[in-house]
C-alpha cells in the first residue's frame, strides 16, 4: 500500500488525555499516514505530543484491544499488518453488518437525514469531478457514519465502525488508484445506496448496501498485499 503523509499530531491537554493520545493515533492510523507494520516508538510519540509516556501507553494498549496496533515480545508496538486474507474476511464481516445497519437506518428514516445525506453526496461528487481523492474520501466516511447514527444502536456502531477502521487506510489507498470515471461512479454509488434505503423496502436496502461493500471489497483486493508464501 502506498503510504500517505502522516498528519502532524498536535499537543494535548492533561482532560481525558488517554482518550485524546488514542484519538489521535487512531486517526493518523486510520488515514494511512502510519503503515501497517510501522513501528510505533512510546517515546517518540509522547515527545511529539508533549504529553509523558504513561498516556501514549495507555493509548497504545487501547488501540491493540481494537485491533489497530500489535504489541511485539520485547520490541514494543507496531501498526498492525492486514493480509489479504484479513482483508477478505473484514470485508465479508462487513458485508453483514453494513446490511444490517441499512435495515436499521431505514426503520429510523427521516427526510431530515436523508436531505444530510444527499448534500453529503452532492459533495462527495463534486470531489470526484476535481480528483480530490482525499476530499472523498473523507466525505465517504462522514456519510457512513452518519447512517450509522441512523441506527441508534451502539453495540452495532462499535462494531462497524472498528472493522472500518481495521481497513481504512487500504480504502483511501483505493480510492486513489481509481481512474477519473470510476471515482464519479463511487461518488454516485452512495446515491444509489440512499435511494434504496429511501424506498421503505428492507430487501432492498439489504441488497444495495451488500452491493455497496462488496464493491469496496474488490477494489481493497486490487490494492491487497500480496500472499504469503
Amino acid at each position: 500500500m502506498v503510504k500517505l503523509p502522516a498528519p502532524r499530531l498536535q499537543p494535548v491537554d492533561d482532560k481525558n488525555l488517554a482518550d485524546r493520545v488514542a484519538d489521535q493515533l487512531r486517526e493518523t492510523i486510520q488515514s494511512g499516514g502510519y503503515a501497517p507494520g510501522e513501528r510505533l516508538v512510546e517515546r517518540r510519540l509522547a515527545s511529539e505530543l508533549g504529553v509523558s509516556h504513561i498516556p501514549v501507553r495507555e493509548a497504545l494498549t487501547r488501540l491493540t484491544e481494537e485491533g489497530l496496533v500489535e504489541r511485539l515480545p520485547r520490541r514494543g508496538c507496531r501498526v498492525a499488518a492486514v493480509s489479504a486474507k484479513d482483508l477478505r474476511d473484514l470485508s465479508s464481516l462487513r458485508v453483514l453488518l453494513e446490511q444490517y445497519v441499512a435495515e436499521r437506518a431505514q426503520e429510523n428514516w427521516t427526510p431530515r437525514a436523508e436531505r444530510s445525506l444527499r448534500e453529503l453526496v452532492a459533495q462527495m461528487e463534486a470531489a470526484a469531478d476535481r480528483g480530490d481523492t482525499s476530499r472523498l474520501s473523507d466525505l465517504d466516511v462522514r456519510f457512513h457514519e452518519q447512517l450509522w447514527a441512523l441506527t441508534d444502536h451502539e453495540i452495532l456502531v462499535d462494531l462497524v465502525s472498528q472493522l472500518r477502521g481495521r481497513i481504512s487506510g487500504f480504502l483511501r489507498a483505493a480510492t486513489n488508484a481509481l481512474e477519473p470515471e470510476a471515482l464519479r461512479a463511487h461518488a454516485a454509488s452512495h446515491g444509489e445506496l440512499i435511494d434504496a434505503i429511501a424506498s421503505g423496502k428492507s430487501g432492498k436496502a439489504r441488497r444495495a448496501m451488500a452491493k455497496h461493500v462488496e464493491d469496496a471489497a474488490k477494489r481493497l483486493q486490487e490494492n491487497a498485499p500480496p500472499e504469503a508464501g
